[in-house]
């Protein structure tokens, strides 16, 4: 019984500690979606994102509410999405610390650069879907659409959209983390990956024709960063695992 008590107050001190983590990162969460509530209002922000959509509609059209509550539920949605976004370095940041105190010096060197960068990626990703992506895949689809239809989206319907696209170019976006992660693993050399070149070009253009709407110009938009940011991690992983390989995996 003597050994394996500290055992288990090691293993309660461990839930405890990672429910303190989860705590302060949906605090930060929380604190982040009022400070968006009170200072800008779910209104005005559901309005940015629509703003693509109506960019592109006829002047004058609006979109559409098909039940009673979504004028209210899917404006509150948008809010809890923009402040999940916005406070995503602190949730990473509570995940590193949790992990933090049982790494190595040169683990640690590891982590730290992986949380930041993709913190930065996933909302680089983000962005990039809305400035750039949604502008000209509206257009495009409004331009190609019948004149005997009326285009008039559903808010919620729209919001799925949003939600999945911004999530497909966010995760699109992680791809020289995942390369960088796995050279340094050592399950994969920079030269397999770049002898896999082409494979990764066609995976690329598939998961962007599954993922996007089945447009030219949205399988375009995720396809060509997806294999640019594979090169991106290609020239970084040599680096990267020089930073961070400890002084005895230097002397094997």
């Amino acid at each position: 019984m003597s050994q394996q008590e500290p055992v288990e107050e090691t293993f309660i001190s461990h839930l405890i500690e990672l429910r303190d983590r989860l705590v302060k990162a949906s605090i930060g969460i929380a604190v982040v979606t009022a400070l968006l509530g009170f200072g800008i209002g779910p209104s005005k922000i559901y309005d940015l994102i629509a703003a693509p959509m109506i960019a592109a509609m006829p002047v004058g059209s609006k979109m559409i509410a098909t039940s009673v509550i979504s004028p209210f539920l899917v404006p509150m949605k948008v809010m809890l999405l923009f402040g999940f976004i916005l406070s995503l370095p602190w949730v990473l940041y509570q995940m590193w610390a949790f992990v933090a105190p049982g790494l190595y010096a040169h683990e640690k060197r590891l982590v730290a650069p992986l949380v930041i960068a993709s913190s930065t990626l996933f909302m680089a990703g983000v962005a990039f879907c809305y400035f750039l992506v949604f502008g000209k895949v509206f257009a495009f689809i409004n331009k190609v659409s019948p004149s005997s239809i009326a285009v008039m989206p559903d808010i919620e319907n729209y919001l799925d959209f949003v939600m999945s696209m911004c999530l497909a170019f966010g995760c699109a976006f992680e791809v020289p983390v995942v390369v960088v992660v796995l050279v340094r693993m050592g399950l994969v050399s920079v030269a397999k990956l770049k002898e896999w070149r082409g494979y990764v070009i066609v995976a690329a253009f598939v998961i962007s024709a599954i993922v996007t709407p089945p447009d030219v110009v949205s399988q375009f938009s995720l396809a060509i960063p997806m294999w640019l940011l594979f090169e991106i991690g290609v020239i970084l992983s040599p680096m990267f695992v020089k930073a961070t390989t400890a002084p005895e995996e230097k002397a094997d």
